[in-house]
């Protein structure tokens, strides 16, 4: 479990609570999921969280119900973007309560690979004569987020929007980055938490994000969510040893697709 060093400082969410007496059925999604119809509370680190685990398991839909729970868009955005292209958003949220601490935070986001490109759209969005959300692309570092790549685009999100101070939400963002972009997010999440004094909670596939130091690391699992350390974790260890024997492995995998021919 989480030591007490940990949590010298308080973060602006302490924790979540499941309200599980008003959950309407566990045999329903997404309560039916193993990571959701065992919750009951999940305490958040004060710097940095991170939610890991296969596709489906749930560690987005609890993303997107701590966003919604905070008042941020569950597709993306800050609290004044108000898009919406798809009603695809879990009945989770009503269900889920979060715990803050007297500290406020000036900032908060929810950086969504999956609905980004929806999100650049939006801010490039000029057809109100009066308004225009063009105007605050100076935000995001003064060019529209279309005009360039994903992953030029999320580093400048990253570095332009996020003024600190902040609860920042992080839904897979290895998506849109190359390795060398993963480890340039590992030092703006550095500055974030410890110059900026910010609070992170992630959810991603990637070893290198996971890799920073001092964060919590939930898995999101078959038999529930549990607490785990980096070195155990399948990212870390399937990738360790495809890098140190990677003829091996291909063979191994590969000698697997001729027995099925």
């Amino acid at each position: 479990m989480l030591s007490m060093g940990q949590f010298q400082r308080s973060g602006f969410l302490i924790d979540l609570v499941l309200d599980r007496r008003n959950v309407p059925s566990f045999d329903e999604y997404p309560f039916n999921l193993p990571a959701f119809s065992k919750l009951e509370r999940l305490k958040l680190h004060p710097k940095v969280t991170f939610f890991i685990g296969e596709n489906g398991s749930g560690k987005s839909t609890l993303l997107e119900a701590i966003a919604q729970s905070i008042g941020l868009n569950p597709e993306g955005g800050s609290r004044n973007t108000t898009f919406s292209t798809k009603e695809t958003h879990s009945e989770l949220f009503k269900y889920v309560r979060t715990t803050r601490s007297p500290r406020r935070p000036h900032d908060s986001y929810f950086l969504r690979a999956e609905s980004f490109y929806n999100l650049a759209t939006y801010m490039d969005d000029d057809d109100d004569t009066e308004y225009s959300r063009k105007d605050y692309l100076w935000t995001y570092g003064g060019k529209s987020l279309h005009e360039q790549s994903h992953g030029e685009s999320f580093m400048a999100t990253m570095t332009n929007k996020l003024r600190g101070a902040g609860i920042y939400l992080f839904d897979e963002p290895e998506a849109a980055l190359s390795p060398s972009r993963q480890l340039s997010a590992l030092a703006i999440f550095k500055k974030l938490v410890d110059d900026l004094e910010s609070q992170l909670i992630v959810a991603t596939h990637s070893p290198i994000l996971m890799a920073f130091p001092d964060a919590v690391i939930y898995e999101f699992t078959e038999e529930g969510i549990r607490e785990t350390t980096y070195k155990e974790t399948e990212h870390y260890t399937i990738t360790r040893e495809f890098l140190n024997k990677p003829e091996k492995m291909l063979g191994y995998l590969f000698q697997n697709d001729d027995d099925d021919e």
